[in-house]
């Protein structure tokens, strides 16, 4: 969760309409004495999210920012389910069993109806369980051969930040491949370049977070298999298929990335991106039962009845189950493939329109990896001005379109990105081009004065998204 500074945000409103809205009585950092009327409480709160911007806009974010109605009311019945309680929300607990193994059944596992995994709150730590996983089997490994288990490793590539937390936070060596010049994504040799004994796993993403691209699963796994044959370094696979796990089995059935490999032993996924659900729902699964250690498995009975657990967190709210639930019963295959090939459509749309305009250059267009696009200057010491003044000029206007530099060894590139989720439509990209194309006329009228290339300026909007 991100850390909040009180000082900084007592600095106090810092514009017309803020001041309107915020002031000594409706924003408080401390805790009141008496208690108020809730129609009043529930407006001033109400005035406050005014102030907030338009999720719709927001082309950053991977996150589901529009929901069907029934969704809306499916959560409001489920408010008050804690998912964690299996004994006294048996339904919960069964719609949850059956997602899992819809999941398993949708991703080809070899032990659909009787594989093991579980829900979690989001992707990043249903990535943490899945690491969790490699690093205990690997050490068992390691103790079985009467080797050392103290100094675990872990490959990968341009991940998200997730990654950089597990590494960190369970004393895991992170071996993360930079990219270089054109490369800008794992590739297999760079994989066996980084291999070792002490090597837990090798995380492939389904959707790079920088470039919106697929790396080679199947790619990498045939390079560990030949490893595997050479060496007797047997190194398993695990995907970060955060977007992708929802996007190929609809789009690209044929694509070899899921546990078809039987070298991938794990794949983490979430159910608030493109799996169209609410904020607050992941998804962990194993390919086989023995691919999660039984040591990581808790089993407690206080809440009622015996309950195998694996989480980070512990209670946590329903209704997000709940409508991923609905989700694939509202959709089924069809539905899914049809919302997902509309937001590819959109975002080949905007590529081809954005490469029109003049100044950039087409990254990624929307082929192959996650809906939407990216971007860079054709020329950056003769634009005139930088992305970041891009982003920050369409951000007048509402849009949120991200500008930021990509990671080592290529942080002299600046790139920006469009991501095209269900609810984005045609008239609302048509309304970004005419806003894009007025903000590059603006800079033509009027250079902006700050054209640093790598980084922002201190203290200003971190145009990440992520």
């Amino acid at each position: 969760m991100p850390l909040h500074n009180t000082e900084v945000l007592k600095a106090g409103p810092t514009s017309q309409l803020e001041s309107a809205v915020l002031n000594p009585v409706t924003e408080t950092y401390e805790f009141p004495e008496a208690r108020q009327d809730p129609q009043t409480v529930y407006q001033t709160i109400h005035n406050q999210l005014i102030l907030d911007g338009n999720s719709q806009q927001n082309l950053a974010t991977f996150c589901t920012t529009w929901i069907e109605l029934e969704v809306k009311q499916l959560m409001e019945e489920s408010a008050d389910k804690n998912m964690i309680d299996k004994d006294e929300y048996p339904q919960t607990a069964a719609i949850e069993e059956r997602c899992v193994h819809m999941l398993a059944d949708l991703w080809n596992s070899p032990e659909a109806a009787s594989t093991i995994g579980c829900s979690t709150t989001g992707s990043s730590e249903a990535a943490m369980l899945g690491g969790l996983a490699l690093k205990w089997k690997w050490r068992k490994r390691q103790r079985a051969r009467g080797k050392a288990a103290d100094t675990p490793n872990l490959i990968m590539g341009p991940v998200q930040v997730c990654w950089h937390k597990f590494c960190r936070y369970f004393d895991v060596e992170i071996r993360e491949v930079p990219m270089e010049g054109d490369r800008l994504l794992l590739t297999p040799e760079e994989v066996l370049k980084a291999c070792d004994e002490n090597t837990i796993g090798v995380i492939v993403t389904l959707g790079v977070t920088f470039t919106l691209q697929f790396e080679p699963v199947h790619e990498i796994s045939m390079a560990l298999d030949k490893l595997h044959a050479e060496t007797g370094l047997d190194i398993p696979i695990h995907v970060d298929g955060a977007s992708g796990a929802f996007l190929a089995p609809f789009v690209q059935p044929d694509l070899l990335w899921d546990f078809r490999l039987p070298r991938v032993k794990s794949i983490n996924a979430s159910g608030h991106k493109f799996g169209l659900s609410p904020l607050g729902v992941g998804w962990a699964l194993w390919r086989e039962k023995h691919d999660l250690p039984e040591e990581l498995i808790f089993n407690v009975n206080y809440l009622g009845g015996n309950m195998p657990t694996f989480a980070l967190n512990f209670s946590r709210p329903g209704g997000e189950i709940i409508c991923q639930y609905y989700n694939f019963l509202r959709l089924g295959k069809e539905g899914y493939r049809e919302v997902q090939n509309g937001c590819y459509a959109l975002g080949r749309y905007l590529a081809e329109k954005i490469a029109g305009l003049g100044p950039f250059k087409i990254i990624y267009d929307g082929h192959g990896g996650i809906p939407g696009l990216c971007w860079e200057l054709k020329d950056p010491a003769s634009s005139g001005f930088t992305l970041y003044n891009f982003a920050d000029q369409l951000r007048e206007r509402g849009w949120l379109v991200p500008a930021y530099s990509m990671p080592p060894n290529r942080e002299d590139l600046v790139i920006q990105r469009i991501l095209v989720r269900h609810g984005f439509t045609r008239e609302m990209a048509d309304q970004l081009l005419l806003e894009m194309r007025s903000a590059l006329d603006h800079f033509a009228r009027h250079p902006p004065e700050n054209l640093a290339l790598v980084g922002a300026a201190p203290n200003s909007h971190d145009h990440s998204g992520r």
